[in-house]
């Protein structure tokens, strides 16, 4: 009898290392699609829900992190969806997820094509966006420019400041990685800078940019060169009011040692 048990064991145990770590796709049945919620991108401690849908009914739904070889979580619901519940995320939690879907009349191992990649993201911070100006930062007066805030993640919302201001010059949520921000003429000249943000709560922020200076031509030149205008004058001011100094001392000096000197006796 325990050789009996023993066998079954053993035989249970291979069709479910089967069922889990082969993954061979069917491909007549078509891929389901991974979605997260709230969002791809959180702050560590939110919960965050991986839903796997399908276009039909199925019986066992699998999300997988790449990496490691076997499911991470399994689901078995007779459904077009299955959610993977993540408490409490970790940075460590964060990285490339899909899903695959199975029914009852497959052979064992056999699973759906794999979903879409997902990328969870689980940080407090975003990396620093990077600023320039399209042609460049140096402009013909009067001359429009374009200023290109640039992250590393599409699907952001994107923030131009100006230094001085308080309050964003422009936002605009992009699907790209970037977003360009169109200056008029006489409104350009200025330093700038920018950062981008997930466009749903939780928020996640990026490190702003470093400042960009936007200028016309030549003002930079007849700056400098009225800069250096007045550092003589105020050389030449000084000058002058040590030489009279000097003067004044020089005469108090004569006053006092250069009279006639006093008569000597004779034995």
């Amino acid at each position: 009898m325990v050789l009996s048990l023993i066998l079954q064991l053993s035989t249970l145990w291979s069709v479910c290392r089967a069922d889990f770590t082969s993954t061979a796709p069917l491909a007549s049945h078509p891929q389901p699609w991974l979605g997260a919620h709230p969002a791809a991108i959180v702050t560590p401690g939110i919960n965050v829900t991986l839903s796997c849908r399908t276009p039909e009914p199925a019986w066992r739904f699998a999300l997988f992190k790449r990496g490691l070889v076997a499911p991470l979580l399994l689901r078995d619901v007779s459904t077009e969806l299955a959610e993977f519940f993540l408490e409490e995320v970790t940075p460590a939690q964060g990285g490339s997820y899909h899903c695959r879907y199975r029914k009852t009349d497959w052979g064992p191992g056999v699973w759906s094509q794999p979903s879409n990649v997902l990328e969870l993201l689980v940080t407090d911070q975003l990396p620093r966006p990077s600023l320039v100006a399209l042609p460049g930062p140096v402009l013909a007066p009067g001359a429009n420019v374009s200023l290109r805030c640039a992250g590393r993640i599409p699907g952001m919302s994107f923030a131009l400041y100006r230094v001085g201001v308080a309050t964003p010059l422009q936002y605009i949520d992009s699907v790209q990685p970037w977003a360009d921000f169109l200056l008029i003429g006489t409104q350009a000249p200025g330093t700038y800078c920018c950062y981008y943000h997930t466009p749903s709560a939780p928020y996640v922020l990026s490190q702003r940019s470093q400042p960009l200076l936007i200028s016309y031509e030549g003002s930079g030149s007849s700056d400098y060169t009225r800069g250096n205008l007045i550092r003589l004058g105020l050389a030449g001011m000084v000058l002058i009011g040590l030489g009279s100094i000097l003067t004044v001392d020089w005469h108090s000096r004569s006053s006092a040692f250069g009279g006639p000197l006093p008569q000597q006796s004779c034995v």
